[in-house]
This record gives C-alpha cells, structure tokens and sequence, in this order.
C-alpha cells in the first residue's frame, strides 16, 4: 500500500500488480464514515474479492476532528446535539432534505479527486465502482447523481437519504446504474426506515438496487461483505 495526494486528498492506494495501485485494473473507491479514521476500511481490500488486478482507493475526509475524536476525519461536520435530542425523542432523523454546511465543499473536493486521480493512475471510469459507509456513502451518492462520471456500479453501506432535491433532477442519467445498499434494522444512527426510502427512490428512477438488510446497527457484518464480494465481480466483470 502506498498514500499519495490526490485533488487534495490523501490517498491510501493498494492492490493492482504491485500492491500499490499498478496495472490497469479495475478500480474500488471507498470513502468512510464522519468520526472515523483515514483508514478505516482499508481492511476490506483483504477480504473482499474482485476481479485480479483491480486497485483499491481510499481517500480521506478533508476535515479533522482531532479535537477530541483521537486520529477522526470527516467530509461535513454534523449536528451533534440534534442527532442526541432525535434518538433521545425516538424522532425518525430524516434528513432528505438537508442540505448540510459543509456538503458543498465535500462535493468539490470529492469532484476534484475525481478529475485528478486519472493524472496519477491508468483510470477507466466505466471500470469503476464508487461508494462508502455512512457518511461517505452519502457523499457519493450525492456525486454519482450529480456528475456524469460513467461509474460502473454504486456501494452505499449504511447510507441515508440527503439533499435529494439536489439530485433527484438529474438521476435520471443513471437509469441501469448497478447499486448495492445494505442497512441494520437496528441502526440508531441513521434509521433503518429512511435507507428504505433511499433505496426506494433509486428503484423508482431506474437503477438497479440490490438490497441488503441485515439484523445489526451501524456496521457492515461479514454476510454484508461475502454479498459486496459477488456484487463487485458482476460489477467490474461486465465492464
């Protein structure tokens, strides 16, 4: 594995012919949750499979939290109290709506990776798959609806709906669009009902939602990842 700045961004990169990112395979972008470290999924390189050669990238919340969340990154900043006085009120926390402060700086960081990363490595978008947990599973949703990046397949692991008036003119272009989204039923963090409503949009404008749902919390369990593996191989092969 190696780092590397990419659109201002660092990078964990691995795989491919030389463990770093060489080759011409295809591509894994994976982006973690608010209040996690940079390399916080790097591990999921070793145990899920893909299609030989494929690279995984890993790129890093802009945002440190280091103030008191220990080695923590983040895309946008979120509303602490409001999240603590929801759960405390059994509140389902809807944000389809919201528009946070500090999303749109996420998305133009997130875009120039985007634009930048072919300069350091032999990318094809068609031969990509975008995602993330949680928050970054957010961010890219917001992306991959947004731009006209070929991806070929979207990963949203205990996502939510957000700012969908923001996308939902143009998700249209991404009718066919392979996703595969899991969620807890017991998450407390962002509710099970609303990752329904997600998937449910997403089906309605066309894309091909493969749904997993699984009896936990904010996580990604083992049978999530065996699937993710299958999802990936038909994903990557097709391309």
């Amino acid at each position: 594995m190696r780092q590397a700045l990419i659109g201002g961004l660092n990078t964990r990169i691995t795989g491919g012919t030389d463990g770093q990112g060489g080759g011409a395979g295809p591509v894994v972008i994976l982006l973690h949750g608010f209040g996690a470290p940079g390399n916080d999924l790097v591990p999921l390189a070793d145990v899920l499979t893909v299609p030989k050669g494929a690279r995984f990238l890993f790129p890093e919340g802009p945002l440190s939290m280091s103030f008191g969340y220990g080695d923590a990154r983040a895309w946008w900043l979120i509303d602490v109290a409001r999240l603590e006085a929801d759960r405390a009120a059994g509140r389902v926390r809807d944000l389809s709506g919201d528009v946070p402060r500090g999303l749109q700086s996420a998305r133009e960081a997130l875009e120039t990776f985007l634009n930048q990363l072919p300069k350091l490595l032999s990318v094809d978008f068609n031969k990509t798959v975008i995602g993330g947990f949680s928050q970054g599973a957010m961010l890219t949703c917001d992306i991959a609806m947004r731009t006209a990046m070929p991806f070929a397949g979207l990963v949203q692991l205990s996502g939510t709906l957000l700012a969908q008036q923001d996308w939902r003119p143009a998700v249209s272009k991404r009718t066919g669009l392979p996703v595969f989204q899991s969620h807890g039923t017991l998450d407390q963090v962002l509710p099970y009902t609303m990752a329904e409503r997600l998937r449910d949009e997403l089906g309605k404008a066309g894309l091909a939602v493969e749904w997993h749902d699984f009896r936990g919390g904010h996580e990604i369990p083992e049978t999530v990842l065996r699937r993710l593996s299958l999802f990936l191989m038909n994903a990557l092969n097709k391309t």
